[in-house]
């Protein structure tokens, strides 16, 4: 059933000129009200988007870089076998046998290294990167173009795009004029 009609309701159907703006005036607020919260409602969307992006790229990154620290340890391992197989070179045929056994160790290790993304930074001739190689020192050169790598005392190390350790190396600086 419906209800009584009172006085203070007023049929729609009845309604006067002042009515009419009041219910306009009502729609338009009603509409302007609906606009804003769809527009907060868009915000949140995207707000909720841009979270999500980040955080996958941030899970990414942690993925690409979680063996950073221990790879920059193992690279000193990677050090000694290079030099253990300088220091054996050329020696007798017993040494050459325990030198085949160093080299496919470190061949074995490297190629470790690499399938986690490691790879070396080896500048000799190149231009100096101090973002790249730690300089050691500057010679003057008549050979090499000034501000390049004379010789690498360490090589370095980056994990993917990040450098692990710096290259440590000689820098030519131009001699004097004449």
């Amino acid at each position: 059933m419906s209800e009584p009609h009172t006085e203070d309701q007023q049929d729609p159907a009845e309604a006067g000129p002042d009515d009419a703006e009041t219910l306009r005036a009502q729609l338009a607020a009603a509409e302007a009200k609906a606009a804003e919260n769809w527009d907060k409602a868009l915000r949140a969307a995207a707000e909720l988007e841009n979270v999500r992006r980040r955080m996958e790229r941030e899970s990414a990154q942690l993925q690409k870089y979680a063996l950073e620290r221990i790879l920059g340890e193992l690279i000193g391992v990677n050090d000694s076998l290079e030099l253990a197989l300088k220091a054996v070179a050329g020696e007798n045929e017993e040494t050459r046998k325990h030198l085949e056994g160093v080299a496919l160790t470190h061949k074995q290790f490297w190629q470790t290294l690499e399938r986690y993304g490691v790879s070396a930074v080896d500048p000799l001739g190149q231009p100096f990167n101090p973002e790249l190689h730690e300089a050691v020192s500057t010679l003057e050169s008549a050979e090499v173009a000034p501000n390049h790598v004379l010789s690498v005392m360490q090589k370095g190390y980056k994990l993917h795009d990040r450098l692990l350790r710096p290259a440590m190396v000689v820098v030519s600086r131009a001699g004097p004029t004449a």
